[in-house]
């Protein structure tokens, strides 16, 4: 499963003149596509911020029998359609405008999975929608207990039951949190250089860093927080020790090097 999602990195316009965004903001927007098992980019495309995140994901490569899950800003029909005929499965938020007709309401199961609200199978009736996505929908209408709100997704896959259908896009969550992580952890919010060269640098060696630290911590006996794994490796980056001894046993004394000069008494 693919998880897929962009992240706007702000910049000064006043020092990042190349990376006009808006009348008086820069940006960069990173396209990033995770991995869901072991949490990690399989491709990233970074653009400048004016990039649409559908746009960003035209040029995604995507295997045959893939599952990718993302937002409503990919709610693209004519990408939806593209994915589809490549026989790639995709979970995407609904749009509230989206305009179609109930071919069949599906039931739902009793006593249980009690969030999901309707399951139905959709044709689209817009007319530029249609064109674009002439194909039968699955539409599952589920309750967000968190943020109280109803959340629509569709999917181009028939045979799923519902829960899996929502607990999939639960797992959507999982991108961001990446994002969180490689911008507090990382620091992807300064850089040192102003050059386009420079950003795209200093991003891309974040990058290849997140991958680093999150091989050594599942690697690692010790159950490691990212953050507490990326404070204590600053904390000890020129201390000479065992790497995956210490990951995983961290807090070990350390025993004193032998003496082998030792000076002889003299009094």
């Amino acid at each position: 499963m693919l998880l897929h999602d962009a992240t706007t990195i702000s910049l000064c316009l006043r020092l990042f003149d190349w990376a006009r965004y808006k009348t008086k903001k820069g940006a960069m927007k990173m396209h990033t596509l995770l991995d869901y098992d072991g949490h990690l980019p399989t491709y990233v495309n970074i653009t400048d911020g004016k990039t649409a995140n559908n746009k960003g994901a035209s040029d995604i490569p995507l295997r045959k029998g893939s599952v990718i899950v993302a937002d409503r800003f990919y709610n693209d029909f004519s990408l939806l359609y593209v994915w589809g005929g490549n026989e790639v499965y995709f979970v995407v938020r609904n749009k509230d405008n989206i305009q179609f007709k109930t071919v069949r309401e599906l039931e739902l199961p009793s006593n249980r999975h009690e969030h999901v609200l309707k399951v139905e199978i959709i044709e689209l009736t817009g007319s530029k929608t249609k064109s674009k996505y002439p194909k039968r929908l699955s539409r599952v209408a589920l309750w967000d207990e968190k943020n109280q709100q109803t959340i629509e997704v569709i999917t181009n896959q028939m045979s799923w039951t519902a829960n899996t259908i929502t607990e999939l896009y639960k797992a959507r969550w999982q991108v961001e949190i990446f994002f969180r992580d490689i911008k507090q952890q990382l620091h992807i919010k300064s850089f040192i250089g102003t050059t386009q060269n420079a950003v795209m640098i200093q991003i891309w060696t974040a990058l290849i860093t997140i991958l680093i630290l999150k091989a050594l911590k599942t690697q690692a006996k010790h159950p490691w927080y990212l953050f507490n794994l990326v404070a204590f490796i600053r904390l000890n980056l020129f201390v000479k020790v065992e790497l995956h001894k210490w990951l995983d046993n961290p807090f070990a004394k350390t025993q004193p090097l032998p003496n082998k000069y030792g000076q002889g008494v003299l009094f």
